[in-house]
């Protein structure tokens, strides 16, 4: 059976930016957590007195037309989750307290990158129990508007298969396959940036939405060229940041998955009714345990090894 213990982080580290969407400044901080904990947000006050807390679960997702959003009865917790949750399920990171003192995730530059170096600079540390993982069984699917979303089983470990279409010249079709784990999750997917339209912007700034966008943080997309100064840090940056959001996504699986996922055309609604889709027929996935003797699967971190966006509406990502 597939090797590893659970991981946490070595130290904490924070981090400091604006929520996209509000604008407004935000302080993240991760911390050291216990086995079994899992991926626990804390939103805490000012002077740092826990308010609420919630599990990252499926079932604590609340809103997901323009980004991923937690929480409960009580309300939104916190949105724009995804890169973060990206980031912590790519370097496979299985506990984890993240406090934070906004109502959003800052969006940082735009991909995981900013994540990836915090976690890099706490470090990971083995825990004492065997990591569990969520061992897709049988496929589940689920279809919508000519959108396409799957999971396939898949012993060896966690891959991503995207493909999505854009009627732009710039973007057009792009497709990318990828076994997820840290080292390929460093290079070919934490630093692809969230990004938008030029024309929808005024649309959204009048809804209230994308009111901290920049092109410090998103990819501007005009009628035929990319405004951001730098550039594109991929030819096909658009679909690898598909891929960081159905990763961060599906990591509200609250274990690591043993699957194959498909996503034709998708986003964060058809992340999050796949992954529900699944949760919600028991016959289709099982939980296993690490055993140490066996191989690891592809897709989760080692202690010692190299060192697992929102979406702004239909057109943007």
């Amino acid at each position: 059976m597939k090797g590893a213990k659970q991981t946490t982080l070595r130290d904490h580290v924070a981090v400091s930016g604006i929520g996209v969407h509000s604008g407004s400044p935000v302080t993240l901080t991760l911390h050291p957590a216990g086995d079994d904990t899992g991926i626990l947000f804390q939103r805490v006050s000012r002077d740092g007195s826990i308010e609420r807390e919630i599990r990252a679960d499926v079932r604590a997702v609340t809103a997901t037309e323009f980004a991923t959003v937690l929480g409960d009865a009580a309300g939104p917790l916190c949105s724009t989750a995804e890169h973060l949750l990206a980031a912590l399920r790519g370097l496979g990171v299985d506990n984890a307290v993240v406090e934070i003192d906004g109502p959003e995730v800052p969006i940082m530059d735009g991909s995981a990158a900013p994540f990836v170096d915090a976690i890099d600079q706490a470090g990971l540390t083995a825990r004492a129990l065997p990591r569990r993982y969520i061992e897709v069984v049988k496929p589940v699917r689920v279809s919508k508007d000519g959108a396409l979303g799957e999971l396939l089983p898949n012993q060896n470990g966690f891959r991503v298969e995207a493909e999505i279409e854009f009627d732009h010249p710039l973007i057009r079709r792009q497709s990318l396959a990828l076994d997820i784990e840290p080292v390929a999750f460093r290079r070919e997917i934490a630093s692809a940036r969230t990004f938008g339209f030029m024309k929808d912007v005024a649309k959204l700034w009048s809804a209230g939405y994308a009111l901290g966008a920049s092109f410090d943080n998103t990819l501007v997309v005009s009628e035929d060229r990319v405004l951001n100064p730098d550039g594109l840090r991929f030819a096909d940056e658009f679909v690898r940041h598909k891929m960081l959001d159905a990763i961060g996504d599906l990591a509200l699986a609250g274990q690591p998955l043993l699957a194959t996922y498909r996503t034709v055309r998708g986003g964060h609604k058809l992340n999050h009714a796949v992954l529900s889709a699944l949760m919600a027929d028991r016959s289709a996935w099982r939980v296993i345990e690490a055993n140490e003797s066996a191989r690891r699967p592809r897709g989760q971190a080692q202690i010692g090894a190299g060192l697992l966006a929102p979406a702004y509406g239909p057109e943007m990502a």
